[in-house]
């Protein structure tokens, strides 16, 4: 990556951005960003009220006079990892008037993480946990991809607000089930993120395996509270309009969509998306019998997904019929968490 481009001004003695794309570099830019364009009182306006970041700090405020620009911004992202210093970044190269040379160091820096990998086209339509027959959807707007389920609506969920840059945590679930269901402002998060967690383990129709690993992932809600990413269950990737019976009607193979639904979906970050599919044998054998033509779809689709962008991880069944199956599911996670950094 080409170097930075500093203004003059700025001092010697400020740190300099690293080249290698981390937390520590995107903060660094963005520090050196905000700190250089903004005046202290106008730091406070454009953290508080036009980016909507909230202060999580207890034992003191922005506002204090103590602070440098430097503290409060640190303040402001205490503790963030890089998926949401690439969303702040991503702000405000779109939303703020960052000088010249510095938002050439966010820019930067955006290119190099886009080439790491990911899904580049942003997520839109997020329709999931069905407890019922499919959805039938038709293009509302096919200029703007605008979707509309026409039947069994009442049967799955759409998340119909902004997928986050930053990912889709499962207290912003709970806070989406608060206003859909109803719920009162005052409600502990706790017991809505509960009935939230037993509409989604409906939707897996009292799976063995798929139930392993939903409710291993949620123990981890239990261990590192409601701030990570949410794990979302049966999720709509394709949508085939015609039944096989009618395509075989029609003198048509199956459907050249193959797997229309993903058993699991976490969304780390709005590019980065892992998927993650559970196989009994109806992935690879018909009855007893092995079968290599529904094995080779399974993993056509498999290289397809990950060219698009996403990460794929396949649980076979039978290891999750095993006795230490909980376990092994568990360091998964944890692994993965620590993968997606």
């Amino acid at each position: 990556m080409s170097g930075f481009k500093f203004f003059e001004g700025i001092s010697a003695d400020a740190p300099k951005v690293p080249v290698k794309v981390s937390s520590r570099a995107f903060r660094l830019a963005i520090e050196e960003a905000l700190i250089h364009t903004y005046t202290r009182q106008d730091l406070e306006t454009v953290l508080a009220d036009e980016l909507k970041l909230l202060w999580p700090k207890a034992e003191y405020q922005p506002t204090d006079d103590e602070y440098t620009k430097r503290d409060v911004i640190k303040g402001y992202t205490d503790g963030w990892n890089l998926p949401r210093f690439v969303a702040l970044a991503r702000r405000m190269v779109v939303e703020l008037e960052v000088a010249g040379g510095l938002l050439d160091d966010l820019n930067a820096l955006l290119a190099e993480y886009d080439r790491g990998g990911g899904v580049s086209t942003p997520a839109k339509n997020l329709i999931f946990a069905a407890n019922g027959p499919k959805p039938e959807l038709v293009l509302r707007d096919a200029v703007n991809n605008d979707i509309e389920i026409t039947r069994n609506g009442e049967y799955c969920l759409v998340f119909d607000q902004p997928i986050p840059a930053d990912g889709l945590t499962y207290s912003q679930l709970i806070e989406w089930w608060r206003k859909r269901q109803g719920a009162p402002e005052d409600a502990p998060a706790r017991g809505v993120g509960l009935d939230l967690h037993n509409r989604l383990r409906a939707s897996l129709d009292n799976n063995p395996v798929e139930l392993r690993i939903f409710d291993a992932y949620a123990a981890r809600y239990k261990d590192h509270g409601f701030d990570i990413p949410a794990l979302i269950p049966q999720v709509y990737l394709h949508f085939d309009p015609a039944t096989q019976r009618a395509r075989r009607t029609a003198g048509q193979s199956d459907s050249p969509l193959q797997r229309q639904r993903m058993d699991f979906l976490i969304l780390f970050s709005s590019r980065h998306r892992v998927v993650i599919e559970v196989d009994g044998k109806q992935h690879y054998a018909n009855g007893d019998t092995a079968s290599p033509v529904l094995y080779s779809e399974m993993v056509s689709e498999d290289r397809r997904l990950r060219l698009t962008g996403y990460e794929v991880y396949r649980f076979g069944g039978a290891e999750l019929m095993t006795s230490g199956a909980d376990k092994m599911v568990a360091d998964f996670f944890d692994q993965l968490a620590d993968h997606m950094r």
